[in-house]
């Protein structure tokens, strides 16, 4: 694997040589933009807007506009001297427990490895402190023209580095519209039992199933057929259905599906209307004289 970026993990006055390399990759279907007329591809060139002329990419460097409109370049050696102790380090700040960590934070992901002998001690040292401690560490470094906040994790015998958003990138929940609508307790349990039916399962057995159906139209194209048409989905409805009944026939699908034993969970009664009352004569038991005892 290629590294995308070298430094050292800076932990109190350890220093760990390592280098960072793509934990992840893509596996989507590339396009190519092409005339409708002709299947000629289309390109796309960076020409100058002064000059006109076609440009190389080792012609053209980042430039930032200012409010004026003035255009100021910035070059690699100019990003590489900023005054940042995390220019060419991870800098650890803090070991925290791994659930204090919002997931919606977690972006890109890395594995992290060591360059040089003297730093494999140190390596294993971080990896097994993360480990038993039970916690993660979140640190400050800089990638790709900016300052990043990380989180440092053990995966089997590597530490990885997770790239997080900053707490001010994060969008206020609060934006988003919530309908006010009351569940029973009922209902809760039968999500509840849903949930616990669906509960296991290796999620690296998964495919992607989107891809594969646009891999077998394509191949069927270029085989000069057809694909074969998409099964339609039934129409939404709008009308109001017995969720306690949909969630419990959900239940016993999915363990046929599984090949569990169905079960059947009695529905709660329904709550009868209130009987009018009685007659006071139906009621109220004949007044008489007490019977004497024998």
């Amino acid at each position: 694997m290629r590294p995308i970026w070298s430094g050292a993990i800076s932990f109190g006055l350890v220093s760990i040589a390592i280098k960072a390399v793509p934990a992840t990759e893509s596996h989507d279907i590339s396009f190519r933009q092409i005339h409708t007329a002709d299947a000629g591809r289309i390109r796309y060139r960076k020409v100058c807007e002064l000059d006109g002329q076609v440009l190389r990419q080792d012609e053209i460097v980042r430039g930032y506009e200012t409010a004026t409109g003035t255009l100021i370049p910035v070059t690699d050696e100019d990003l590489d001297n900023l005054p940042l102790p995390t220019a060419k380090a991870i800098e650890i700040v803090s070991f925290v427990p791994a659930a204090s960590i919002d997931p919606i934070q977690i972006g890109a992901s890395y594995y992290l490895a060591v360059t040089e002998t003297v730093a494999a001690k140190p390596y294993e040292l971080l990896r097994q402190a993360l480990e038993r401690s039970s916690k993660v560490a979140v640190a400050k470094f800089a990638m790709r023209d900016r300052e990043r906040l990380g989180l440092l994790r053990v995966k089997g015998d590597v530490i990885m580095l997770y790239a997080l958003r900053w707490p001010d990138e994060i969008r206020s929940a609060v934006q988003v519209p919530v309908p006010e609508v009351a569940v029973t307790d009922e209902e809760v349990d039968a999500a509840v039992r849903l949930a616990e039916t669906l509960t296991g399962g290796d999620i690296g057995e998964l495919r992607d199933e989107y891809r594969d159906a646009l891999e077998e139209a394509i191949a069927a194209k270029a085989a000069g057929t057809r694909p074969a048409p998409a099964k339609e989905a039934p129409p939404a409805s709008a009308e109001v259905v017995d969720l306690m009944a949909m969630l419990e026939q959900s239940v016993q699908d999915a363990k046929a599906t599984r090949g569990e034993p169905a079960t059947v969970h009695e529905m709660p009664a329904k709550k009868k209307a209130p009987v009018e009352k009685q007659s006071a004569a139906k009621k109220a038991p004949a007044k008489g004289k007490p019977r004497r005892s024998a």
